[in-house]
Formats: structure tokens, C-alpha cells, sequence
């Protein structure tokens, strides 16, 4: 450090009266919101900034892949066409087991996914991924046993898995500040939106005689990721990518290309040098915590870095917003909704199509949610929502338990449960539906944001495993204790956001340690003095630091 101030000290100096003191740069001077504003926030901004929405949207069809993998289950679960071809898919575990597969692919993918998108670019990994999504999409399509099937789903899952992870992390990154979070939010809008179309297409398939009813819904899903994998590809590289592995000038290029502004644009160089020197600081606190590592270890250690005593409350925002998002029970409903409507006193007929009125609720609410959150912001969502979910939870547990033996004497009640249920999910819609995909894309800085997402997104899907083994066993057995579990999540949920989660809005990603208040180390503060001079062009490089 020592060297470092006696050799560019003077160089510093010299540039005062140019730049203003470099103890005004103030760790960087990091661009705001105001800095680099493009427009208007919000749906509004979406008009001055077509080419990163166009961009979004292709990514976002990960999500699509996704969602369309839970709806597409909920309706072959009730097939008496698969059960004849999957007798082991009628017990309550052997359900539970084949949906949650799925789920449990994609915690394994999330742990290479990173690696992928730092070697080999945020967009190129999502093109890889599609291909393995797609052969488990063919085992399952094929399946002709029990175990075929279960093998499948765990292959897609893996692709379905990083599809997701990835998605938001390219949009992220390419993404304005100013409309970073109505990006984000396509997210789960595409995973909505997923949702419901398999529902309805299944719902169509389900009288056709023969395997085709289920086997149809299985092949189409193939469709959406395919689009993804080769679309992608036209689109440009994540400037922070670039960044991150020295591309500079090529980073300068794709902002350019994604703001639709030229290379001189006085916003552009200012948001440029804020991705810059981010990446190089982060780079360079990486050297410094590990000097004279790498490979492997480098990898290992680079994990646990996440949990460092700067960083934990990034992971724990990061990581706690996707294990509620699945321990609020949203996908108990969505993948055995049929069932879980019969249990609120629904004939079989009216439980399937209060399945489907439920998945488009819940795409109404996300839409909602798309027009509001640079508004409302993240915390407040985070807080409420999860306040409503508790609320919605808890009465439909006390119907449950004085009712449940007597529906058809007390239709009104059955009714008024399956309201608790809509509330729930357009509750659930606003808030934690896109916020599970927004906070993690958002609260990492750029060396370890691949790391910090797939994380997050690990714990959605180990999560989002265990809910869908655990919820028929726990229908057949607890019945209206089920709904107590999944409502006193909620009521942690919102005690956790008030005590962890901050407000991100209008925030770019680089200003993130302001928000967090984790880089207050005096020794990191002069690394980022020196980046942020390297980035505005008062000294040729950061030595010794």
C-alpha cells in the first residue's frame, strides 16, 4: 500500500485540478441512478431502451422453460393415462419423488453453471444449457418405465435449473439501472406465464386417448428452450462479463450496442467506468484474500467467500428470499393444485379448472407487480408480501380443520377457502414470485454475482425439492396442519425482510456496497480509490495495492 501511494502519489496530484481530489472520487464516485439514467423507469423506459428489452425477453424464456415444467406435472399427475404407464406415480411419495426430481436436477446444475458463465460467457453457458435440458426432455417424453422418467426429469432439471440461474443473471447485467428491476421481473412473468400455458395445454390434452395425452405436453416443452439456445447467441456479451475478463474495449462496445448511444455518450463513459473499475477492484480484493491461489482451490475458496463477515448479509438477502419464495407453499398449489382444491371441499372437475383460474391470478400478479416494483421497491414487497401470505395460509388452515369433514354442508366455507387461496397467490404473485428472481441478480458484486446467484438459486431448487416430496405425504397425514406449515413460513418470512432485507431500487449494481454498508475496511476503500483512478484515466494501473 505503501508503494502504491509514494509512486502515484504525485501522478495523483498532478491531476487534481483536472479531476477534482481523488479523496473526492470518494471510492470510485461511483455512478447513480441519476448518472446513468436512460429514461424513465419502469414499463415507461422500456420505450427508450427496445434492444435490452428485446434481449431480456429471449433470456427470460429460460424462465418460461421452467415454469412450464411445473404447470405441465400438476394435470399428468391426475392422468389415468400416465398412471396406467407409471403405476409407481399414484402413491403419495412415488408423486412426490418424480415431481421433485425436477427440482433436485436443478440444485445440481447450479453448481456448475457458474464456473460455465464466467469461462465461457453469461449468453454462450445459456445456449450450452439448452442442449442438456433438451435430452431430458426426450427421456421423458420417451420414458417407457418409472425410472426412465424419474432420470429424465433430473437431467432437465439440470438444464431447466441453470436456465433460470442464467437468465436473470445476463439481464442483470445488461440491463439500465433505471429498469433494471421491470427486467428482472420478466423473469417471473416468463415463468408465469409457463405455468399457465402447460396447464391449459395439458387441461386440452388430458381426454385424448392413449399416451399421447401426456406424452404431447412432455415434447412441447422443448420448444421454448430451443428458442433460447439459438437466439441467444445473436444477442450481445454482458459489457460486465467483459469487463470482468479483460475485454474492455469490447465492453465499452457492447454498452454502446445495448444503450443504442455512441461510444462518447457521456452517460455511457460514465457507467462504463463504474463496470470497470468494479471489475477490477473485485479482482483485486480476490488477489489480496487469496494471494498465490488458484485452480481448484481458488474455486473452493472463492465459495466460501460468500460467507464472509462482509458479505454474509448479501447471501443471507440472496439466498433467504428464494427459500421463502418456496417455503411459502406456492408450489405445493402449483404442482398438485387438483388435489389441494379437492381438499378445500372442490369436486374433481372444479378442482381442475380452480387449478387453472390460480395460475393466471398469479400471472395477473406478476404483470401487476411488472408496472410497480422500481416504484414501490423490494422491501416493502418482501414485508407484505409476506404478511399476506401468513394471513391467507392461517384462515384457510382453520376452514380446513372445522370443515373438512363437512363440505357439502358447508359450501360457503369451501368457498371462502378457495378465495384465502387466490389471495394467497396474487399476494404471492407481487412479491415474492419476482422478487426470488430480482434481489439475488442484483445484491452480489460482479466477482463473485455467478457464485452469489447460483447459490440463491441452489437453495430454490433444494427448496423447491423438498416441498414437492413432502407435500402429499404431509396432505395424506397432517391434512390442515399442511396449511399451518407452509403459513408460519410466511410469518419468519416477513420478520426476516424486516430484519435483513434493504431497498435496491434505482440503485445501480456497482453502488451495492453503499447499500449493504460492507466495504467499509479502510484497506479496501484505498483499492477502490486506486481502481476508480485507473478507471478515469489518472493512472496507468493499480500497483502493489
Amino acid at each position: 500500500m505503501a508503494d502504491y501511494k509514494s509512486r502515484d502519489d504525485k501522478v495523483l496530484s498532478e491531476k487534481e485540478e483536472e479531476f477534482g481530489t481523488v479523496e473526492n472520487i470518494d471510492i470510485v464516485d461511483l455512478p447513480s441512478a441519476q448518472d446513468v439514467s436512460y429514461g424513465p423507469s419502469g414499463a415507461a423506459g422500456l420505450i427508450h431502451s427496445p434492444y435490452v428489452l428485446a434481449a431480456a425477453f429471449l433470456a427470460s424464456f429460460g424462465g418460461f422453460s421452467f415454469g412450464y415444467d411445473q404447470g405441465v406435472i400438476s394435470i399428468i399427475n391426475v392422468m389415468d393415462q400416465f398412471h396406467a404407464v407409471f403405476p409407481e406415480a399414484k402413491s403419495g411419495f412415488g408423486k412426490g419423488l418424480m415431481t421433485g426430481m425436477l427440482e433436485f436436477g436443478a440444485f445440481l446444475g447450479c453448481f456448475f453453471m457458474p464456473w460455465l458463465a464466467d469461462k465461457i460467457s453469461r449468453k454462450r453457458a445459456l445456449a450450452v444449457v439448452v442442449v442438456i435440458f433438451n435430452i431430458g426432455a426426450i427421456l421423458q417424453t420417451a420414458a417407457v418405465n418409472y425410472e426412465m422418467l424419474v432420470v429424465g426429469r433430473t437431467i432437465g432439471g439440470i438444464g431447466v435449473g441453470t436456465l433460470a440461474m442464467g437468465a436473470p443473471l445476463y439481464i442483470a447485467e445488461i440491463a439500465p439501472p433505471n429498469l433494471r428491476g421491470t427486467l428482472l421481473v420478466l423473469e417471473s412473468v416468463s415463468i408465469v406465464l409457463g405455468v399457465v400455458i402447460s396447464f391449459w395445454i395439458t387441461y386440452g390434452t388430458r381426454n385424448m386417448t392413449g399416451e399421447i395425452a401426456f406424452r404431447l405436453p412432455f415434447g412441447l416443452q422443448m420448444v421454448s428452450a430451443t428458442i433460447v439456445g439459438a437466439g441467444i447467441l445473436f444477442f450481445p456479451y454482458s459489457p460486465r462479463w467483459l469487463a470482468l475478463v479483460g475485454r474492455n474495449e469490447e465492453a465499452l462496445q457492447s454498452l454502446s450496442k445495448l444503450r443504442r448511444l455512441p461510444t462518447t455518450d457521456e452517460r455511457v463513459q460514465t457507467e462504463y467506468r463504474g463496470i470497470v473499475a468494479d471489475a477490477q477492484f473485485q479482482k483485486t480484493v480476490t488477489e489480496r484474500r487469496h494471494p498465490g491461489v488458484h485452480g481448484l482451490k481458488l474455486e473452493i475458496v472463492t465459495w466460501l467467500d460468500l460467507f464472509s463477515p462482509k458479505t454474509w448479509r448479501r447471501t443471507a438477502v440472496g439466498c433467504g428470499i428464494l427459500f421463502f419464495q418456496q417455503f411459502s407453499g406456492v408450489n405445493a398449489f402449483i404442482y398438485y393444485a387438483p388435489t389441494l382444491f379437492q381438499s378445500l371441499g372442490q369436486s374433481d372437475g372444479m378442482s381442475l379448472i380452480m387449478s387453472g383460474v390460480f395460475n393466471i391470478l398469479q400471472l395477473v400478479a406478476v404483470a401487476i407487480c411488472f408496472f410497480i416494483i422500481d416504484f414501490v421497491g423490494r422491501r416493502p414487497l418482501a414485508i407484505w408480501g409476506a404478511v399476506g401470505g401468513a394471513v391467507s395460509w392461517g384462515i384457510m388452515a382453520i376452514l380446513v380443520g372445522l370443515f373438512s369433514d363437512s363440505w357439502d354442508s358447508h359450501p360457503a366455507a369451501g368457498w371462502a377457502a378457495v378465495a384465502m387461496a387466490f389471495m394467497f397467490i396474487m399476494v404471492y404473485g407481487v412479491s415474492y414470485s419476482p422478487l426470488g428472481w430480482a434481489l439475488p441478480s442484483e445484491v452480489f458484486p460482479t466477482a463473485t454475482r455467478s457464485k452469489g446467484v447460483a447459490l440463491s438459486t441452489a437453495t430454490c431448487w433444494i427448496c423447491n425439492f423438498i416441498v414437492g416430496v413432502i407435500t402429499p405425504p404431509m396432505l395424506e397425514s397432517l391434512g390442515f396442519g399442511t396449511y399451518i406449515f407452509y403459513g408460519a413460513w410466511c410469518a419468519v418470512a416477513a420478520v426476516w425482510a424486516y430484519l435483513l432485507v434493504p431497498e435496491t431500487k434505482g440503485k445501480t449494481l456497482e453502488q451495492m456496497d453503499e447499500v449493504f454498508g460492507d466495504n467499509s475496511g479502510q484497506e479496501e476503500k484505498e483499492i477502490m480509490r486506486a481502481t476508480a483512478a485507473q478507471a478515469m484515466g489518472i493512472v496507468p494501473a493499480v500497483r502493489d495495492v
